[in-house]
């Protein structure tokens, strides 16, 4: 029988005043009951609205009814089947605008807690164990594909390639792979650790990763085919950062969102010059760029988002824990120009919106967004792009306009969400193997 309460298990957390002076996980996971209870609250529709809003077609109702049944083996089998970084996808996928937006028993409360539930049954398989199910990986079929990037999207093409049973390697410019997941998500949201053991994981199936190797700088697309590689794929992620073109952009004092999340943690707690800081951004990386100035010693942090707090492009659970820990949102503002002092170090920020227009500040973070790195576009030639600098691909298939060369996620859209880039290299890795396969 459903357990028919309104509201979701709570999520146990750091208190706000603590967590703000470390880097460790903000929510802690559920526990074994409360991950039954929880899962006993879904109702098993017969035509299941959550699964429609899941862009990687999991099969939400029965990995729940697994842990219902606290099978929760059954309930990682049945993820895995179908999703190659679950442990991932339960920390950062905005479940709100997806599967729980969708799920019946948010008509009248609050949606089952998907998420929730993905990530306590990834936590449990990987603390147990971590091994992938045998019966998921085919044999070695002798065709060589090679993965560009080794963020959500390659790691999800290499993934599915790996169960088809091709040999498949990754190239990786930065020395650790994973891309967004490990350097442009805070370990508070996304710990290493757990990106760590997703890579490990994949690499013990068979993926070889290669680091510091920048296709387009060393070898190119075309020396990839001429080593025998017989499909390329491009998740190279989105490098090239975008400005606010306004006065004052570059003084000292003023950096982007990707560098300060890029190096938050090796700077320690009060590594923060400026307590005074402003964000301009209203996404999921103007959040994390705020919480990470409050944990580097920030004392008033302040975002600048273009759009009212409750209707922000991020995930809510998120912006309800900036709220908690002291982050002020300026809804509806926008920076119009960033003024220096005598000592030609950012002084203010002139805003667009709000009276007084002038706030002091003595950082100023650029968390507008990435546009796709041109550096593939300009040494593969027949390689086309899209009007806003990306790779052109096919949306459903992932195809590019050279022969055997497929492209996904933020390198062809700009920077979006993991469970995005995920869809994009699920749905290339299909087509690579049709393609292969029909050659």
């Amino acid at each position: 029988m459903a357990n028919m309460r309104m509201d979701k298990n709570p999520m146990p957390e750091q208190d706000p005043k603590v967590r703000t002076g470390n880097f460790d996980e903000t929510a802690l996971g559920y526990t074994a009951e409360a991950a039954v209870d929880e899962a006993k609250r879904c109702l098993n529709c017969r035509e299941p609205r959550c699964v429609e809003g899941c862009p990687m077609s999991v099969p939400i109702p029965a990995f729940i009814a697994r842990v219902a049944e606290g099978d929760f083996k059954g309930a990682y089998e049945t993820l895995f089947a179908v999703s190659n970084l679950p442990a991932v996808c339960g920390r950062v996928c905005p479940q709100e605008a997806l599967c729980e937006g969708r799920c019946i028993r948010g008509i009248k409360g609050e949606p089952v807690a998907i998420g929730r539930l993905e990530r306590f049954t990834a936590d449990w398989h990987i603390q147990n164990g971590g091994a992938s199910p045998d019966d998921e990986y085919a044999e070695p079929n002798g065709h060589r594909v090679a993965v560009i990037g080794s963020g959500p999207a390659g790691l999800t093409c290499a993934g599915e390639l790996v169960r088809l049973g091709y040999e498949v390697t990754v190239y990786e410019a930065m020395d650790r792979p994973g891309g967004l997941m490990m350097f442009g998500i805070p370990a508070f949201r996304l710990p290493r650790s757990v990106v760590e053991m997703e890579i490990v994981r994949l690499e013990s199936l068979g993926v070889e990763i290669i680091t510091e190797s920048t296709v387009g700088k060393m070898d190119s697309v075309d020396e990839l085919f001429e080593q025998g590689f017989e499909a390329v794929f491009i998740g190279s992620g989105a490098g090239m950062l975008q400005k606010l073109d306004i006065p004052g952009e570059d003084l000292p004092g003023v950096l982007s969102a990707k560098d300060l999340l890029m190096r938050a943690e090796e700077l320690g707690r009060d590594a923060m010059a400026g307590k005074r800081v402003v964000v301009a951004g209203d996404g999921d990386m103007a959040l994390d760029a705020a919480r990470t100035a409050l944990r580097l010693g920030a004392e008033d942090v302040r975002v600048l988002c273009g759009h009212p707090v409750d209707d922000l492009p991020a995930r809510r659970e998120e912006v309800h824990r900036a709220l908690a820990e002291g982050v002020t949102f300026l809804p509806e503002t926008a920076p119009l120009e960033i003024l220096a002092g005598e000592d030609g170090h950012v002084s203010a920020v002139r805003i667009s919106g709000r009276e007084p227009d002038l706030l002091e500040a003595d950082t100023v973070v650029v968390a507008v967004g990435a546009g796709p790195d041109p550096l593939l576009l300009h040494t593969t030639p027949g390689l086309d792009s899209t009007a806003t600098g990306g790779i052109a691909a096919d949306a459903a298939t992932g195809a590019t306009s050279r022969v055997g060369v497929f492209a996904g996620g933020d390198a062809v859209t700009g920077v979006g969400t993991v469970i995005s880039a995920m869809t994009a290299g699920k749905s290339a890795a299909a087509s690579i193997h049709k393609y292969i396969q029909g050659k």
